[in-house]
Formats: C-alpha cells, structure tokens, sequence
C-alpha cells in the first residue's frame, strides 16, 4: 500500500517532478517477485488503494468515510495490471519478452487510467503523466499524444529500470528500451513545437479569497475589479461561484457588473452558482458580460464532481451529507460545450476574440480542452474555486492542469480560482506571470502570446490510448486458447518447453524434491 502511494509523491512539489520516472520501480519489483499470480494481484490491489487514498486525500472533508471506501473499489482496477506485470517479468524472462513488456506494461497502466477517468468513477484526477507538467519534454509529448502519451512513457521508463535493476542479463534490453524513450522525447520535441505566434491577449484574474457569503464575495471582486480600468484588458475572469443569484432574478447585479464592464472597457466573464429562472435546478454556469449587460454568451458545467456536485444514486447513498460535505442538492448538467465571442468594441481589444470555458473540475478532461480548441477557441479559461481544500496540495494540482490542457491544445489557458491558485499557461504548456496563491485577495493581468495551427493531439486526438488498448487486445488474443490450439493445443513441444521454465514461469516442482 505504501509503495502505491509513492508516485502520489510526484504531484505536490515542482521539484519531484523525476521521482514519477522512479517511484513505481519498487511496487514492480514487489509484483515480479509474487510467488503466484493470486498474490501478485493482492500487491496490485493494495498499491492501488494506497496510490488513490494519497492522490485523493484532500477529498476526506467532502467524503468523509466514503473515501477509503472509492479508494479501496479502485485499487480493484490494479489487479488485472499486477497479474500482467507478473506474466511478463517474473522469472527470468527471455530477452523477447522483457522487450515485450517495455509495451505491455505501460498499455496495461493506460488502460486503467482510461477506466477510471470515467466521471462516474471519479474522473482524471492524478493521472500519471500530469506529474510532468513542469517538464519542458514533457509538455512537448503532450502535444503530440496527450497526457496519455506522457504516462506510457513514464511507465515505460520504470518498467525499463526495474528490468535493469531485478535482472543483469537484460540490462542490454532494458537500456535499449531507455534509448528508445529518449528518442521518442527527441521526435515529440520537434512535432510537438507549439503553434507560430499570432498576436497576444491582456487578461485579468479577480480572485477574492475566501469568503463566505455570496454577497460579499461579490461586493469583493467588485472592488477587485475597479482599479484595472486603463489597463488595455481584452478580457476580466471571476472565478467559480463568484456571483451567488441568477442575473436575471437579480438585475441589481447584472447592472453592477455591466458598470464594471464599462469602468474597466472590457467584458466580464463571472460564474454564476445558483437556481436559474428559466429552468428547474441550480446550474454552475459561466456567463459573459458586457457594458450592456449579459451578452447572452453562457455555459453550463457538464462534468459535475461525485458528491461535491451531486450524489451518485442518491436514493441509497444520500445518507453521505449527514457525515460529510456532500452536496445536499444535484446541481443540473449542461448539454454542450460553448465557445464564446467577445464583443467587439473601440480600444485595444482582439478583434473577434474567441474564448472556451472551462468550470473547475472538468480542466482535469483532456478530451474538453480539446473539442474546445477544435471549436475555434483562441483561449481557454477555467473558472475555479478550491476554498475547502486551501491546506492541501490539491489547489498547486489542480491549477498545474492548465499547463497540460495548453500543451495539448496550442491555446493559451487562464486559471482563474476563487480562493485556490490562479495561473496563466502560454501556447507551450509554460506558465506566464504571477502565481496568486490560497488564501490571497488579489487581481494580475496575463499577457498572453495567441497562436495560429493547432498541435498533432488536437489533429488526431487519443491515438496513444487507441494504440494501447490495441496492445491489451493483442496480448488477451494471443493468452486465448484457442492461440494454443493454433500452436498444438498442448503439444509434446510446448508442454516441454512449460517444464523447462523456472520459477515462477509456470513451472511445476514435483512432490518430495
């Protein structure tokens, strides 16, 4: 369990961005020694419990007991992966098959991460990959394939130096699989370039802290706000929950804020937490204000959080907000993503600006970013708030996804939280400007570089995972019978060679030696 929760160490800190390209080397070697394929699959179990209760721990708040609970049903999903390890690396494997697992290995990983990234099992939170949002060659991968792109690599990395370490006779296969690795960073260098440069954007965060009451939350960024006027801004971003009441029950609102548009000579772009008046529920939604008032420009969240946002089969398990932080009312999905155009207006402002939003969690999606930069957004913008979590790393974690969703698209991306940490990312995935940390009340304005193309992930998408499962397909097909069948369906030959096989590669002792 301990040496699942070793990569969870990778996230927190910049500086530990390489112990991901170490830390699952002991929990390989732990399963490679298993003595059978049962134990093998108990280590999986309890390494992925401890990898999910690390990476989740700043959800006890919210889930209170629920918590080792989900972490212990997704540790579940580790299993199958163990026993893969074991086949592939137990034993001492022939040169053929350490190669092989250079491969299957890392697809067998993805493969979970593509499970468990389901929203309803909680969504891509602490996928492996995103641990390298500070590497340079990293971003670069992202580009090309994806966060997933950047997890088969790290995996792969691992599964080579725990070959290096457990069996000296493969050190060649395992360093030329280190070789390969490099050389794949070298070519994601070159085609993941981010796009040429087209122009640049003034942005401005208004973050608040935290505060309580809606009403002066609001009257907070109000004051934020005022002062940035003059400041040649295209755009001023609130963040998640920064207005409290639908604009529309509220006009005293809407028409502070269209001031503020006015005073500042730029659109708002606030969120809005509460019962909308022309549709039943409360809706967390981004919506775009002008000096004339609400534009009409609106997007619902889609992606709502399990149990902070709504809790999954309520009827049995609504019981949870008596023990925690639970939402006490479903907040209602929105149907589609929406791109926005800023309204055009005398001044500095980019002409026909086109923005994506994005509300808290769904920045962790790397397919939203993606639809949204082939949409035609020029910027990406999430709106945020971590107040519950202010002593935790999980602010830092989730701010350091906007880098990704940059590196992936080519469009810049504008964190902008309530009370967490606001960012700004360039077309790079390199962070631009200031950091505002928790618990500050504050507003900056990012310079933001645009750029014209797109990156090879936008253009042809999730092909490292389809690749991936491919690989899993390909090694469950050939484990069928009938692939033995095929070869002599246990022929004098192959049942030969099974008695042959050391320890721990299928081999049997019999009884009394």
């Amino acid at each position: 369990m301990l040496l699942g929760a070793l990569p969870a160490l990778a996230f927190p800190a910049p500086g530990l961005w390489w112990w991901a390209f170490l830390a699952l080397v002991p929990w390989l070697l732990l399963i490679r020694g298993a003595p059978d394929p049962r134990r093998a699959g108990l280590d999986g179990w309890c390494g992925g419990f401890g990898f999910m209760l690390a990476v989740h721990h700043w959800l006890l708040p919210s889930l209170h007991v629920f918590l080792p609970v989900v972490a212990a049903l997704l540790g579940l999903l580790w299993l199958p992966w163990a026993r893969l390890v074991r086949a592939m690396l137990a034993g001492s494997p022939s040169p053929r098959r350490a190669a092989a697992a250079l491969v299957v290995v890392p697809s067998g990983w993805l493969l979970i991460e593509l499970v468990r990234s389901w929203q309803g099992l909680g969504g891509p939170w602490g996928l492996l990959g995103a641990s390298q949002w500070q590497v340079p060659a990293g971003l670069r991968l992202a580009a090309v394939g994806g966060v997933w792109l950047v997890t088969l690599l790290v995996v792969a990395v691992n599964t080579a130096v725990a070959l290096l370490v457990a069996v000296p006779r493969l050190r060649p296969v395992a360093v030329a699989g280190l070789v390969v690795s490099a050389l794949v960073t070298g070519l994601a260098w070159w085609a993941g370039a981010p796009p040429r440069p087209a122009g640049a954007v003034r942005i401005a965060v208004v973050q608040p802290g935290v505060i309580g009451p809606p009403g002066e939350r609001f009257d907070r960024g109000e004051e934020l706000t005022g002062p940035l006027a003059g400041q040649r801004l295209d755009l001023v971003v609130w963040g998640e929950s920064s207005v409290g009441a639908d604009l529309v029950s509220r006009p005293d609102f809407a028409a502070r804020l269209a001031a503020l548009s006015r005073a500042v000579d730029a659109p708002l772009l606030v969120n809005v937490d509460a019962r909308r008046s022309d549709r039943p529920g409360i809706f967390k939604s981004a919506i775009l204000v002008g000096p004339d008032g609400p534009t009409g420009e609106r997007y619902d969240k889609m992606r709502l959080v399990p149990f902070g946002e709504y809790v999954p089969a309520r009827a049995v398990l609504g019981w949870a907000t008596s023990v925690g932080k639970a939402a006490g009312e479903d907040r209602r999905r929105g149907t589609a993503p929406v791109v926005m155009t800023l309204p055009d207006a005398p001044g500095p402002r980019q002409a026909g600006l086109r923005i994506g939003p994005l509300i808290c969690f769904e920045t962790a999606f790397p397919d939203m970013g993606r639809r949204l930069a082939r949409d035609g957004a020029d910027v990406i913008v999430a709106q945020s708030s971590t107040s519950t979590f202010q002593d935790s790393w999980a602010p830092a974690q989730h701010a350091s996804l906007g880098a990704l969703r940059a590196a992936e698209t080519g469009r810049p991306v504008v964190h902008a939280t309530l009370s967490g940490v606001s960012a700004a990312y360039g077309p790079d995935g390199r962070r631009i400007g200031p950091v505002l940390g928790t618990g500050g009340s504050t507003a900056a304005v990012y310079e933001l570089p645009l750029a014209r193309g797109g990156t090879p992930y936008e253009r042809f998408g999730d092909w490292a995972v389809y690749g991936a499962v491919g690989v899993i397909v390909l090694v469950v097909a050939a484990s069928l019978p009938w692939g033995a069948s095929r070869d002599g369906g246990g022929s004098g030959r192959s049942r030969n060679r099974g008695s042959a096989a050391g320890p721990g590669e299928g081999s049997v002792t019999p009884p009394g030696r």
